[in-house]
């Protein structure tokens, strides 16, 4: 099987080096070796790799700089996903494809399934909500993984910030009624090998699957949780989770609307792999163990 990821240096696509090569042989591509906004250029790279499995891990993840230029995220994550989608469906092949909580309102009381009405009330949510429709309307073979709040030990995320922020400042104010799972991007790629298996075994059909840790908490709680673990492992830092004020997010005005309900519920792919998915808190803490070891990662 020859597998080429697109994306390698994101926190998903890292984390896919390690997984797929079981799989078998993975071509790894990052932006300066493959820009998605340049179409002809991906034509013509999908031509000369010829893979059987397309994995996705590249997007226009820039939320707030989208609003001011929607058009440029429209090319990445819509665009250039209706060529990759063209060309499984000319080919035969599987695209998997990692889509987001954002293409819904966050208005739903309950986790969204998989079936919801979209309602994305970002640039960014429209732009990957289109980028899902041109994989559907391609009627290609392909595997949607909507998920949420990424972290990992590499690029940037919500719990390297916190962990670095405890170290600078004496007191922090952070946004209390925003409700999700932080979802490891180890997470993700592991469940991403294992559907792929499932796919060519034909025990998994394609479409659109939810992808999260179980449990849920608010970004407050998750600093809150950040700096209480990294305090237990004996951090030196100058805040503390007393020091963390919760506030709501009229306080913390952004260009982009988040969601308040970032909820998904996962058990539609949790019964297809037999899967259960762990809590939120066991990856945050491996990351944040393995984050403190190594001071420069922060």
């Amino acid at each position: 099987m020859k597998i080429l990821l697109l994306g390698k240096d994101g926190q998903v696509g890292q984390e896919c080096q390690r997984s797929l090569p079981p799989l078998g042989g993975v071509s790894a591509l990052s932006r300066d070796e493959i820009d998605l906004a340049n179409l002809d250029d991906l034509s013509t790279l999908l031509t000369i790799a010829a893979p059987d499995v397309i994995v996705n891990a590249a997007a226009y993840t820039a939320v707030d700089k989208a609003e001011a230029d929607e058009l440029a995220a429209q090319k990445v994550n819509a665009e250039a996903v209706g060529v990759l989608a063209a060309y499984a469906q000319s080919k035969g092949k599987l695209l998997v494809h990692y889509s987001t909580d954002y293409v819904f309102d966050g208005e739903k009381a309950t986790p969204y399934l998989e079936d919801d009405s979209a309602n994305p009330q970002s640039a960014y949510g429209r732009s990957k909500y289109a980028g899902e429709q041109a994989i559907l309307e391609s009627a290609c073979n392909a595997l949607i993984f909507r998920t949420t709040w990424v972290f990992s030990t590499h690029g940037n995320n919500f719990v390297k910030t916190i962990l670095r922020l405890a170290k600078e400042k004496e007191s922090l104010n952070v946004v209390s009624d925003q409700v999700g799972a932080p979802t490891s991007a180890r997470l993700i790629a592991d469940v991403t090998a294992s559907a792929i298996a499932a796919y060519h075994a034909k025990t998994l059909k394609g479409g659109i699957y939810h992808l999260t840790a179980a449990g849920e908490t608010s970004w407050h709680g998750l600093a809150l949780h950040t700096v209480t673990r990294a305090h237990a492992n004996g951090a030196v830092l100058k805040l503390n989770a007393r020091q963390i004020n919760a506030v709501p997010t009229e306080a913390y005005p952004l260009p982009a609307r988040r969601p308040h309900n970032s909820r998904l519920d996962t058990g539609l792919l949790s019964r297809a792999l037999n899967l259960n998915f762990p809590d939120w808190k066991d990856d945050v803490d491996q990351v944040i163990d393995q984050m403190l070891r190594s001071e420069t990662s922060i």
